[in-house]
């Protein structure tokens, strides 16, 4: 069954409309309150929540509605305030918390907003109670219970705890210092976190977009933007770009050069790096269906396995304790070192690539040589609703047309994405030709069947 509401991270709209309408995160609140008080992590305590957000100005509101939810059932509320979404999950996983939620809606504009929900384990949740989730929401919107704000105060101490964890993991013997870097925090949350971890460890730091305003997350900054990031790498000179996204949970690269460095291939690196320092448990590493096949083949050529999930960094991490895996992530720059976290977090994988990049001794532009990307596209169609895809036949029969004429010599992945209203199509194969002729083929049919507009 469907979640109606859940999405592949979370809850996630338009501030101020439905599904992040004042009477809706209220009912979030309190659904999630009743969903804990039934299953307390700690029995006999009350039920205990941390909250926090990125920079949006809508995020404080929406915190004190799901206050009020929570304090309606309950709960106990601590508010971390800005603060990552790795930051939360951490800091529920290892304080005395039921739940953890995160207000963000991560790479969207300042406009979206969503919520991102962890359990005391500090792991996302299942999509069983996802489901039981929606339902008590459902059920709370039928009594319509009026909505009422609870009051927050910041827990000032929360973003140091968070820190702290960080700097355990990278003392200072690691050699860090030598580094110069630009960093775009995406006016997100990483805007002062980022520069307190960098000056603590000794890297030599420029920072743009760290200015939050409310209104500036991700707007032409950010792990989507890498433009003027690269622009200012090759300008200064620097070793490195890092791009973060609103939440930090995430993390693109410039190499010297301006290269962008993706995903799978800091899941390379990452995977040599700790196979080589036998780390690498079980010689696996997890991602998803969008990774590219160069990098299974690289993998493969180096003896690990590579094992595809569903797109969400939660169905990752769920592969990941499966089958005892150290490493996992995507190809988006979701990338979760299990040994130390729980989701991707954007700050701790820009300190593993530095950390490799101190190892190797050479620029990255050339360790990213060590991946041969198959040629791939990915178009974004913007579509009003959402049927099943097995409801389209001449989409089924498009892409049916396409796999068997690309057979072992490419991929065709069509999927809804989780967190906006976009049907995206991903062609890969070992001829650019054939993957701009498919692409286009399928992006044509999608809108004959769906009146859809291409936007990217």
């Amino acid at each position: 069954m469907r979640k109606k509401l859940f999405g592949t991270d979370g809850i996630r709209g338009v501030a101020g409309k439905y599904p992040l309408d004042d009477k809706t995160v209220f009912a979030i609140g309190a659904a999630l309150g009743q969903s804990i008080s039934r299953s307390p992590a700690r029995p006999g305590a009350r039920p205990a929540v941390l909250i926090g957000m990125d920079t949006r100005e809508s995020g404080p509101g929406l915190a004190e509605l799901i206050a009020g939810g929570l304090e309606a059932r309950g709960a106990g509320i601590k508010f971390a305030g800005v603060l990552t979404t790795p930051g939360v999950a951490h800091l529920t996983q290892r304080g005395e918390f039921d739940c953890g939620i995160m207000i963000s809606a991560s790479h969207n504009p300042f406009e979206d907003n969503g919520v991102k929900v962890f359990g005391s384990s500090g792991f996302k949740l299942p999509d069983s109670e996802e489901h039981e989730i929606e339902a008590a929401i459902f059920s709370l919107l039928e009594q319509r219970v009026e909505p009422k704000g609870r009051k927050l105060e910041i827990e000032t101490s929360a973003a140091d705890r968070y820190l702290n964890h960080l700097y355990d993991i990278w003392p200072l013997d690691r050699q860090l210092d030598s580094f110069r870097v630009v960093v775009d925090c995406a006016n997100g949350a990483a805007s002062d976190l980022a520069p307190r971890l960098f000056s603590h460890l000794g890297v030599q730091a420029e920072f743009i977009g760290n200015h939050p305003d409310g209104r500036n997350i991700n707007r032409n900054c950010g792990s989507l933007h890498l433009d003027r990031l690269s622009d200012k790498v090759i300008e200064s000179g620097a070793d490195l770009g890092i791009a973060f996204d609103g939440d930090a949970d995430r993390a693109l690269f410039v190499a010297e050069n301006g290269q962008t460095v993706d995903g799978d291939v800091v899941l390379l690196l990452a995977a040599r790096h700790m196979a080589e320092r036998k780390r690498l448990t079980n010689h696996l590493v997890v991602t998803t269906l969008m990774a590219n096949m160069g990098l299974d083949k690289a993998l493969r050529d180096s003896g690990i396995k590579m094992v595809r999930t569903a797109v969400g960094d939660k169905y990752v991490l769920e592969e990941m304790l499966q089958r005892d895996a150290a490493l996992g992530g995507e190809q988006s720059g979701h990338i979760i070192f299990r040994e130390h976290a729980t989701t991707g977090d954007g700050l701790l994988t820009a300190c593993a690539l530095l950390e490799i990049l101190s190892t190797n001794h050479e620029p990255l532009s050339k360790l990213a040589r060590r991946l041969t990307v198959f040629p791939q596209t990915i178009k974004n169609v913007r579509v009003a609703h959402k049927p099943p895809i097995e409801d389209l036949p001449l989409l089924t029969e498009a892409i049916s047309d396409s796999e068997k004429e690309l057979a072992d010599r490419g991929r065709v992945i069509v999927r809804y994405s989780g967190t906006e209203p976009l049907l995206r199509i991903m062609v890969e194969a070992e001829k650019t030709a054939d993957v701009e002729r498919h692409s286009s083929r399928l992006v044509q049919v999608v809108e004959e069947q769906l009146g859809a507009s291409r936007i990217l």
